[in-house]
């Protein structure tokens, strides 16, 4: 049975891990993922390299893990967000649109979040039973708006999976400076198109 005292220091232990995740996150996007180090974020948040390895025994590694998840659950509920209510009149194309922009929105202004979740390694599996919910919410996010859509694809866990690769590879290459920042318009609308097809 939890005391009062005991719940009160799960919470401030909570707290505590929550402003390192966070500290963490600010120093990556302001000075990038080289800049975040124990010694930097011990300093940030005004405790010892020892108080953050006991909330992250695996140090920076766990660390970023932490702010993936995080950038998963802000990235499914943005997904979410984003979609058209039943009974409002959009059509296919609004809804994949609206999942599109939504996705390139969050990966642009997160761009170092957006890092931690999917190009630096992770300890958090995949299209696997270990895999966490936050992760799961973003994917199933996608498949919703799918199964959405007027002609919905016949499968739709496949074609969630290309969707989600041509969103990140349109993000990925963007962030890169590897597309004009002129055509964006035009390239969701292809995009678009070629979902509802």
């Amino acid at each position: 049975m939890s005391t009062p005292a005991a719940a009160r220091k799960a919470r401030l232990l909570q707290e505590r891990e929550a402003q390192i995740v966070a500290a963490a996150r600010v120093l990556a996007e302001e000075q990038g993922w080289e800049a975040v180090t124990t010694r930097r974020l011990a300093e940030a948040i005004g405790y010892s390299q020892p108080v953050l390895y006991g909330h992250f025994p695996e140090g920076r590694s766990q660390i970023v893990t932490a702010v993936a998840l995080v950038g998963f659950e802000e990235l499914a509920a943005a997904l979410t967000a984003a979609r058209p209510q039943p009974g409002d009149g959009a059509s296919s194309e609004d809804r994949v649109r609206a999942l599109v922009v939504a996705y390139l929105d969050f990966a642009a202004r997160h761009p170092a979040t957006y890092e931690a979740m999917f190009h630096l390694p992770i300890g958090a599996a995949f299209a696997s039973d270990e895999t966490p919910r936050a992760m799961r919410e973003g994917f199933d996010a996608i498949v919703d708006t799918l199964l959405a859509l007027d002609r919905p694809p016949s499968d739709v866990g496949t074609a969630a999976e290309v969707v989600w690769g041509a969103v990140h590879g349109v993000a990925t290459l963007q962030r890169a400076g590897r597309f004009s920042a002129e055509n964006y318009e035009r390239r969701v609308a292809e995009l678009v198109r070629r979902v509802v097809g």
